[in-house]
């Protein structure tokens, strides 16, 4: 077992100690998260809902991010995250709601968010906590996998104090 399985692991029996449940809104990582959390046996008493919120529009519709969030703020920003880790939360009516969305590559890049640039944000019912990531890599595969690795990170830290 590797320590992202290990990591995901203890993430799901956190949340069934504490008998929380988690919905998911992953957009460059195209349900990643998801996949992992699913992997552990037992994860169907604690995911209620994933999405891959790709297209603006996705993240409309079933996350709380608005047309005017977009203009002002982009889909790759602390505001959209928030927006859709909040979102999906109250859309599953959940404790625990995480949104990621970034930029994998090899386009879409910018001076003032160049590839790898990511945000991750966990809400619950009290606070919605956001990290802002540049994953350096090449590769978009190996961004999309980083990307995930640390919102699994960063889950499990905010799970333990929660």
């Amino acid at each position: 077992m590797n320590d992202i399985d290990k990591t995901t692991q203890n993430i799901v029996e956190l949340l069934r100690e504490k008998n929380l449940h988690i919905s998911l809104a992953e957009s460059c990582t195209g349900g990643m998260l998801a996949a992992e959390v699913t992997g552990v046996a037992g994860s169907s008493a604690v995911i209620d809902m994933s999405i891959v919120t790709y297209a603006n529009w996705a993240k409309e519709k079933y996350t709380d991010v608005t047309v005017d969030l977009l203009v002002q703020y982009g889909a790759v920003s602390r505001e959209c995250a928030c927006a859709m880790a909040e979102g999906i939360r109250r859309e599953a009516n959940c404790d625990i709601g995480v949104g990621i969305t970034g930029i994998a590559g090899p386009d879409g890049g910018s001076p003032e968010k160049p590839i790898g640039t990511v945000y991750i944000a966990i809400a619950s019912e009290n606070k919605t906590t956001i990290k802002h990531f540049i994953i350096n890599k090449e590769d978009r595969n190996t961004i999309r996998q980083e990307t995930t690795r640390q919102a699994l990170i960063l889950l499990k830290e905010i799970l333990i104090w929660l």
